[in-house]
Formats: structure tokens, C-alpha cells, sequence
């Protein structure tokens, strides 16, 4: 039988785990393609909240859930860094093989020492394009056509493994980052099960081949990414929105007040269905124009006009357009910032 360690911290990759863990659970079922998670290693809780509460991650909170429901042993590690403690506990487990979608962490040589057959990891970019930590957010930033997920052999070159599955994926222009994630650890994951099962009955990891072309790369979000800067373009904005859903969200002021927009389209990709959205101003970008009660609130870009279809203002809930304009009063005219 194989064995499995999963690393991995955010809700795509629990989605992942979950996929993976249902299918071992079956494999069984076919002797020679047996395999089982003994193990799964994530980032440590982290503080969130008012009350700067520890929130186990999402990788965590389902192996609990795996384990409760299962009543398995499922091991659960949450190191802050991997030295030789750490290694010696997933040691003990005798994992043959490491499993990542989404961890963080940069890993050494001897940690991959642990594993017969070394590690394997879903990327959701169509490597090389996008090495790094945060690829779908660069495709969607990027305004692609496409984008996908790979599942590479691991090396210690970051996103460097050579390619053992890639599967492409088309762009429509309307897509979030958690719902191309969410794809990714769906279709990803059931590819994975299927390696892992080939493994269990070969005894050796399928033929890969080498990445092939320029490779590109992605770097790390911070929250003030968010900032929604109105000289930009109605489209780079509204790229941005989807591209930063549901982290780190965008916002603007409005006063001295946060305005997070939630929601929006740029206009110019509605103008097929309805031409009235589409306006000839020379206002100020950022100036709130309208309430178009079948289409959102219509705000001023350094080109063209984005429709605001949901709203949150800072420390209050989320609001469609409609209801987010029954409570704003004097909102339109206003420049935001």
C-alpha cells in the first residue's frame, strides 16, 4: 500500500484533500492500486478576528472533520518551520510519497529525503507561465485567454519539476480567482488520484516531461494590492476585482469612510445588451455617475465606466447595489478615492 503525506494550507486545497482522502478510502477496493493519507502537514493557526482568535486552516479543520466522521488516525502537522523534530515525527509515519497543492513553504532536500518517491504538486498555472505562489490571480490580472493547473514532480527549484499532467482551461472574462481555484482543486485532485493509484500499482511515477517554453513568474499579494486606483481602465479594475475575490477583496474611500467593491463589471462587456451603461463623460475618475437599477451604479474609470453590482462598507455587511443605494444617501456625484 502507498503511503501519502498531503501538504497544503487554503480552502482549495482542503477541497483537494478531500477528494483524495474519499478516493483512497476506495482504492481499497482494488488491491493493487491501494493507497492511504497517513498523514497531512499545514501552516500553524493563525490570529484572526477582533479577538485575534487562532483559526486553524482550512487543510486542518477538514482532516478534523475526516477524522471525527472516519474515526482515523489521520495525522495533523502544524510547524511554523520543518527541522529535524518535525522530520523525524512524518518520518515515523514511513510516508512514500508527498503530496502538495498550496502549502507555502519552501523545501529542502531533506525533507524530500523521506520520500521513496519524492513529491508531487498541483500548480495552477499551465507551467512554466506563472511560477509562484499566486498564478490564477496573475492570469485573471493579466486579462488571459486561458490559464489551467499542472501536476509537476517537485524539485528544489521553485515550480522547476518536470510535468507528470496538464490540463487547460478557458478564460471568459468573468471568472473570480476562488472559482478558478476551486476548478483546480476539483479537476487537479481527481487527476492526482489517479497518479497516485498508477503508483501504488507500478511501483514508480508515471513518464513526465520537462516544462517547455519561457517560464514567467507571480509574486506574492499584500493586502494594499486591494486599492482601486480610478485612472486605471474600467476593464483593469474590473480584472483586479476578480483577480484579488475573496483575498485580499478591493476597496476605496468614500469620505473618510472603506468602500469595498465586491462585485462589478466594466461596462464596455455589457454594451451589447444594454447601450445605456455605456457613457460619454469627461468627469473626474472615481466620479459616482448614476443608479442604473437594472444594471448596478455606474463609476467613472480613466477609461470607460465600471458597474458596481455589490458593495460593503467598512465594518458593515454585504450589499447588492439595490440595497446598498437604499442607505446611501447623496452617494451619487461623489468621487471616490
Amino acid at each position: 500500500m502507498l503511503k501519502v503525506l498531503f501538504g497544503g494550507s487554503p480552502a482549495c486545497a482542503a477541497k483537494a484533500l478531500e477528494l483524495i482522502l474519499k478516493d483512497s478510502a476506495m482504492s481499497n477496493s482494488v488491491p493493487e492500486e491501494e493507497y492511504k493519507i497517513v498523514g497531512v502537514l499545514t501552516n500553524p493557526p493563525s490570529a484572526q478576528g477582533r479577538h485575534k482568535e487562532l483559526i486553524p486552516t482550512e487543510v486542518e479543520q477538514y482532516a478534523i472533520i475526516w477524522n471525527r466522521a472516519r474515526n482515523d488516525n489521520l495525522a495533523v502537522f502544524t510547524p511554523e518551520h520543518i527541522k529535524q523534530p518535525e522530520r523525524e515525527q512524518i518520518a515515523s509515519l514511513e510516508p512514500d510519497i508527498f503530496v502538495c497543492f498550496a502549502y507555502g513553504h519552501i523545501l529542502g532536500p531533506k525533507f524530500f529525503s523521506l520520500f521513496k518517491f519524492g513529491g508531487i504538486n498541483l500548480h495552477p498555472s499551465l507551467l512554466p507561465k506563472y511560477r509562484g505562489a499566486t498564478p490564477v490571480n496573475a492570469a485573471i490580472l493579466n486579462c488571459d485567454d486561458e490559464t489551467g493547473f499542472s501536476i509537476q514532480k517537485m524539485a528544489l527549484g521553485m515550480d522547476e519539476g518536470d510535468i507528470l499532467y496538464q490540463q487547460k482551461e478557458r478564460l471568459t472574462g468573468t471568472e473570480t480567482a476562488e472559482q478558478v481555484l476551486k476548478n483546480s482543486a476539483l479537476y487537479g485532485g481527481m487527476n492526482i488520484t489517479q497518479i497516485l493509484r498508477k503508483i501504488a500499482k507500478t511501483g514508480k511515477l508515471p513518464a513526465s516531461f520537462p516544462q517547455e517554453g519561457k517560464a514567467s513568474y507571480c509574486s506574492i499579494i499584500k493586502k494594499e494590492d486591494g486599492k482601486i486606483n480610478w485612472n486605471n481602465s474600467a476593464e483593469k479594475i474590473d480584472a483586479q476585482i476578480r483577480a484579488y475575490t475573496p483575498w485580499p477583496g478591493c476597496f476605496t474611500t468614500s469620505g473618510n469612510l472603506q468602500l469595498k467593491i465586491l462585485k462589478a463589471r466594466a461596462a464596455s462587456k455589457v454594451a451589447a445588451q444594454d447601450s445605456s451603461v455605456v457613457k460619454n463623460t469627461s468627469a473626474v475618475p472615481g466620479t459616482v455617475l448614476e443608479y442604473n437599477k437594472q444594471r448596478g451604479i455606474l463609476i467613472q474609470t480613466g477609461n470607460g465606466v465600471l458597474i458596481a453590482k455589490e458593495l460593503q462598507w467598512q465594518a458593515k455587511k454585504a450589499m447588492d447595489y439595490k440595497s446598498f443605494m437604499n442607505g446611501a444617501r447623496n452617494f451619487i456625484g461623489t468621487v471616490l478615492e
